[in-house]
């Protein structure tokens, strides 16, 4: 490596690599958790491929809890793969996936890992998302989700990536949390996450684990900034 020029980072210099190497292993997994330029709902070869790449990093820094928290947000977030198309291809929103398909395995560990990452407390957004998507895979069923800690999780969230997407999936986890869920935030999300996500070019990986985020995916993918009939049902639903 170091005839190739390619030696390790010096210590001042491997934070922003490390950082770097994550953003790269998050890109791939949302890559595949929500794919462009086709109409499958998922891409299991890159998600596979970023699952391999955060089990090595972490086998390479078991100590870094930001790498710990990735890997436990791809297991807890791909363990639901299975459930998230239908007999027709389509996407199945959280609330309505049949949960016995989902893996049980891996939401074990990523549980795990979550749990030992966040113990460190030095917390960052790939940890306050796998705890997120702990959050969901806790609940037996949808109506038994905890969203007053989600609400909490996204509020911490925000300090890291303060953006519209974060914003509405905490202003409506709130409404849920406290039984009242508003139109107004509702259209709200309807309209600021799409522009947020055509400008990223994907949603958080989170985003999938709120019924707003998921509802609204296709609004994204077409331009219509509608409220999601979608949405109106998973909160009646709660």
């Amino acid at each position: 490596m170091r005839a190739s020029g390619c030696g390790c980072p010096s210590r001042a210099k491997r934070p922003a690599r490390l950082a770097s190497v994550l953003h790269a292993i998050y890109l791939t997994f949302t890559e595949g958790h929500w794919p462009h330029g086709t109409s499958a709902v998922v891409r299991d070869d890159l998600c596979e491929e970023a699952l391999r790449l955060a089990r090595r990093l972490h086998r390479l820094v078991p100590d870094e809890p930001e790498v710990t928290g990735l890997l436990a947000l791809i297991l807890l977030t791909s363990a639901r793969s299975a459930a998230r198309a239908g007999q027709d291809g389509a996407l199945i929103l959280l609330a309505d996936q049949d949960r016995s398909r989902w893996e049980r395995d891996r939401p074990a560990e990523g549980q795990s890992l979550a749990e030992t990452a966040l113990a460190q407390h030095r917390p960052g957004p790939y940890q306050l998302q796998a705890a997120i998507a702990a959050c969901h895979a806790d609940a037996a069923t949808a109506a038994g989700t905890d969203w007053r800690q989600i609400a909490a999780l996204y509020g911490e969230l925000l300090r890291f990536d303060p953006s519209p997407v974060i914003e509405a999936n905490r202003a409506v986890a709130v409404a849920y949390a406290e039984g009242r869920p508003h139109q107004n935030v509702l259209q709200t999300a309807a309209i600021v996450v799409p522009q947020t996500w055509r400008v990223a070019g994907r949603p958080p990986i989170s985003s999938e684990d709120h019924s707003v985020g998921s509802a609204v995916t296709d609004r994204a993918r077409t331009g219509n900034t509608a409220c999601p009939r979608a949405c109106h049902g998973l909160l009646r639903g709660q």
